[in-house]
């Protein structure tokens, strides 16, 4: 009897034998020691320090180096989080200044683009947790930019819209891809999904769940699906970044 047979013999409880080893599983399942509070909390932090420690060992002597390898240019302060990003597809990727960018996100160029797709960051940009950036021709983000957690630049969607051509297996077509173009200063909210040839603007703020499928102007808080703005934002006049600190 395999354990997958064993475990629905013995969720069956129609004997006394199989009710008395079903909740005597549950209670051995939920039982724990109790805790003593000095002892216990010091082994939480040491559980926490040893495993800082190994996770930064990992990323400053092989997930840094490993994935810098496969740039075209990588600028200083590069911070990884949570692993390695996956990267898929011909792409031409560069990173400038201090990015952080966490693992659990995909960078992907169209493989059927006549010239290499062109993915380029700049300085002090976060790239949250389960971002995809899918580069058609060209995406480019600029400094000070902010990508919440699961945004998705969608430069090229990846099938046609011709359904015969889509069984067939054929790739998108030229039409159906764009540029994006996140400029200075930009936050998208979680969620957020820009389509082929969109910029947004400098210093705009795109809201949680929004679907951008036209050009955002600079300084606008916009939201919703299509993404639409809702007011203008009043700034300080001061630079956003100062590259010399």
């Amino acid at each position: 009897m395999s354990t997958t047979q064993l475990k629905q013999w013995i969720k069956q409880q129609d004997t006394p034998t199989k009710r008395w080893l079903y909740s005597s599983l549950r209670s051995l399942r939920a039982g724990s020691v109790p805790v003593i509070p000095g002892l216990h909390r010091a082994l939480y932090g040491l559980s926490r320090a040893l495993k800082g420690g190994f996770v930064g060992a990992v990323r400053v002597f092989w997930t840094t180096p490993v994935f810098r390898s496969q740039l075209t240019h990588s600028g200083k302060g590069l911070y990884l989080f949570g692993g390695m990003p996956l990267l898929l597809g011909p792409l031409d990727f560069s990173i400038g200044n201090d990015v952080r960018l966490s693992g659990h996100t995909t960078m992907t160029g169209r493989s059927s683009s006549k010239s290499r797709p062109l993915l380029k960051v700049g300085d002090n940009v976060d790239i949250g947790w389960q971002c995809t950036i899918a580069v058609g021709s060209r995406v480019i983000i600029e400094d000070n930019v902010r990508l919440s957690e699961r945004c998705f630049l969608a430069g090229y969607p990846g099938h046609p819209l011709d359904p015969a051509d889509r069984a067939a297996g054929l790739p998108d077509t030229d039409d159906q891809v764009g540029d994006i173009v996140i400029k200075n200063g930009a936050w998208l909210c979680f969620g957020t999904v820009v389509l082929a040839g969109v910029t947004i603007g400098e210093g705009s703020v795109v809201g949680a769940g929004s679907v951008v499928t036209k050009d955002i102007p600079a300084g606008v808080l916009a939201a919703g699906n299509p993404a639409r703005i809702l007011r203008r934002i009043e700034t300080a006049a001061e630079p956003l970044y100062d590259r010399t600190s």
